[in-house]
C-alpha cells in the first residue's frame, strides 16, 4: 500500500468537508443537516370594493372604447388582488320594462369595460338587474358568462343566485356573495327554487345559510348588499340587523350600496361592516353627493389587518369617478370619519 498517496487523498477530503457550505452544521448540529427554515411571513392580500356603475345617458358614450371607460380610476382597482363593484344595470337589448320609475339597461361591452378596469366580479343584486324582466335577466347572466365576469346576487334559480364565487389567492380561499335589501318589487324580483331572480335579504333564512355555506368552504367572506334609503347617511334599521345576521353567520367582510351617497364603517365584533360606498360611475350630476371613493380591506392571510378609503369624486363631465387631490381629500376623510356616529359599530374589532 502506498501510504504517501492514501496521506494526501485523506487531507484533501477533510479540506473539501471544512469548506464546503453544504457540508457546514450549526454547532451542536450533526454534520450535514440543514439549518432551521425561517418562520412563514404572512401572506399579505388586498381587496378593492367600490360602488354603483353603470352606462347611461352621459355614461353610455364611454363604452365608446370600452378599455379606457372608467379612466385613471383603473390603476388604482388592477392594484388589489380582488376588486368589485355593483353593476346596476340590465345588460340586454331585450325585454319588456317593469313597473318602475327607473330603468338601466347597457350593451353587453359594459362588462368589457368592467374587466379592462382591473374588477374580478360584479354584483348583480340590486334593483336594476331586472329592469327589463326575467329576459333582461337572462341576458344580463349570459353576457357575464360569455365575458368570463364573474356576478353573484341573481340567476336561473334560488341555487344560481345565491350560490357564491369562490376564488383562491396566495393560498387563501375567498368567498363572493351579493344580496338585495330594496323594498321596490323584491317579492316579484326574488329568486326561488323555480324562477330566476335576485337573491334577496328579505329571505332571511335563504341568506344566512348561504353565508354559513359559503364560510364552510371558505375562510375569508364577502357579503355585497344593496341597501338602505336614498339620501340617507345613516343606515336603516333593516340593514343594522342583516349586517348582524351575517356577521354572526360567518361573515369577514360585509360592504354596501344604494344611498347614493357615502355612508359609515366600522366593526361588528370580528366583521368588517361598510354600510355605504355611494355612486362610482355614475349617470348624472346627483343632487345627493357626488363624492365617492376606494374601499382598500388588507388581509394577511386571513384576517384584516387594515381598511382604509380612497378618497374619489365623480367627474360632473365624464361622469368617471377620479381619485380626489388637494382639499377634497382631507374633506372626504374628515366627513367619512364623522359618518361612523350613527352607524353603532365599533372603531375597532371587538372579539
Amino acid at each position: 500500500m502506498n501510504w504517501a498517496r492514501c496521506f494526501v487523498a485523506l487531507a484533501a477530503t477533510l479540506l473539501v468537508v471544512a469548506c464546503d457550505p453544504a457540508r457546514t452544521s450549526p454547532a451542536g448540529a450533526p454534520t450535514g443537516s440543514a439549518s432551521p427554515a425561517p418562520p412563514s411571513q404572512p401572506t399579505e392580500i388586498t381587496l378593492a370594493f367600490a360602488g354603483d356603475v353603470h352606462f347611461t345617458d352621459r355614461t353610455a358614450d364611454l363604452l365608446g372604447d370600452p378599455a379606457t371607460a372608467f379612466g385613471s380610476i383603473s390603476s388604482t382597482l388592477s392594484a388589489a388582488d380582488l376588486a368589485m363593484i355593483n353593476l346596476e344595470t340590465a345588460v340586454t337589448t331585450r325585454g319588456t320594462p317593469e313597473p318602475k320609475q327607473f330603468h338601466f339597461r347597457a350593451p353587453a361591452s359594459a362588462y368589457d369595460a368592467v374587466k379592462a378596469a382591473g374588477i374580478d366580479v360584479v354584483s348583480i343584486a340590486n334593483n336594476h338587474a331586472l329592469d327589463y324582466g326575467r329576459t333582461g335577466l337572462a341576458d344580463t347572466v349570459d353576457a357575464a358568462k360569455a365575458a368570463g365576469m364573474p356576478a353573484v346576487g341573481a340567476g336561473a334559480d334560488a341555487a344560481a343566485a345565491y350560490r357564491p364565487w369562490i376564488t383562491e389567492i396566495r393560498g387563501t380561499k375567498i368567498a363572493v356573495l351579493g344580496f338585495s335589501q330594496i323594498s321596490e318589487l323584491w317579492s316579484e324580483w326574488r329568486a326561488t327554487d323555480n324562477r330566476a331572480g335576485i337573491a334577496m335579504a328579505r329571505d332571511l333564512p335563504r341568506a344566512v345559510e348561504a353565508v354559513r355555506a359559503a364560510r364552510r368552504q371558505a375562510s375569508v367572506v364577502v357579503v355585497y348588499v344593496h341597501w338602505g334609503a336614498e339620501g340617507d347617511a345613516c343606515p336603516a334599521a333593516e340593514a343594522r340587523a342583516f349586517a348582524g345576521e351575517m356577521a354572526e353567520a360567518g361573515a369577514t367582510i360585509v360592504v354596501g350600496t344604494h344611498a347614493h351617497l357615502l355612508l359609515g364603517d366600522g366593526w361588528l365584533g370580528n366583521t368588517f361592516v361598510q354600510y355605504g360606498l355611494g355612486n362610482f360611475l355614475w349617470w348624472r350630476d346627483d343632487a345627493y353627493s357626488n363624492d365617492t371613493g376606494v374601499l382598500r380591506v388588507t388581509l394577511e392571510n386571513t384576517a384584516i389587518s387594515k381598511t382604509e378609503l380612497l378618497p374619489a369624486t365623480i367627474s360632473r363631465r365624464t361622469g368617471r369617478p377620479e381619485l380626489a387631490s388637494g382639499e377634497d381629500v382631507a374633506r372626504i376623510h374628515r366627513e367619512y370619519a364623522d359618518l361612523r356616529a350613527c352607524t353603532g359599530l365599533a372603531a375597532s374589532p371587538v372579539p
